[in-house]
């Protein structure tokens, strides 16, 4: 069982796990192998803030979050993409694997509104070729702080 979907399980979320047959290397391998469009594929984006202090802002497929939305919507002039480093200490999981759920510190989430536009979608495991699929409902459900904006660039 995945990390993600041992801490889901105990909060009595549904969902399945997905183990790809060999190596992701792309967002749209993901959502072939997994039945899905790009678009149904949730990223989540770890940015830091200042010194010891992160958010997270979840995308759904290629779609690129937007600078000065983001730094608007915090009112904040600066804003950096986290190191793989300080992702691994943030959330606890290796690039490639990250996700909203079970993180090893509590993160800000914010979620751009086109992850909820598919009733399904799919998530990092917290492994590495996995992932947790999953009703968009259910992620709302799984994290009761979230924050939804709009944070893509259109």
């Amino acid at each position: 069982m995945t990390p993600v979907s041992k801490v889901l399980q105990a909060m009595g979320i549904p969902h399945r796990e997905f183990i790809h047959q060999g190596q992701v290397r792309s967002l749209e391998q993901a959502a072939e192998e997994r039945g899905q469009v790009p678009g149904q594929v949730v990223r989540s984006i770890v940015f830091r803030l200042s010194a010891g202090e992160y958010l997270m802002v979840l995308a759904a497929g290629p779609g690129q979050i937007s600078w000065p939305r983001l730094r608007e919507y915090l009112g904040q002039s600066r804003t950096s993409m986290a190191s793989d480093e300080e992702v691994l200490t943030a959330t606890g999981y290796r690039i490639g694997t990250v996700s909203p759920v079970g993180t090893a510190t509590r993160l800000r989430v914010l979620a751009d509104r086109g992850v909820f536009v598919h009733e399904e979608i799919s998530m990092g495991a917290g492994q590495p070729n996995s992932g947790i699929i999953l009703k968009s409902a259910d992620l709302r459900r799984a994290l009761p702080g979230l924050e939804v904006g709009e944070f893509i660039s259109k």
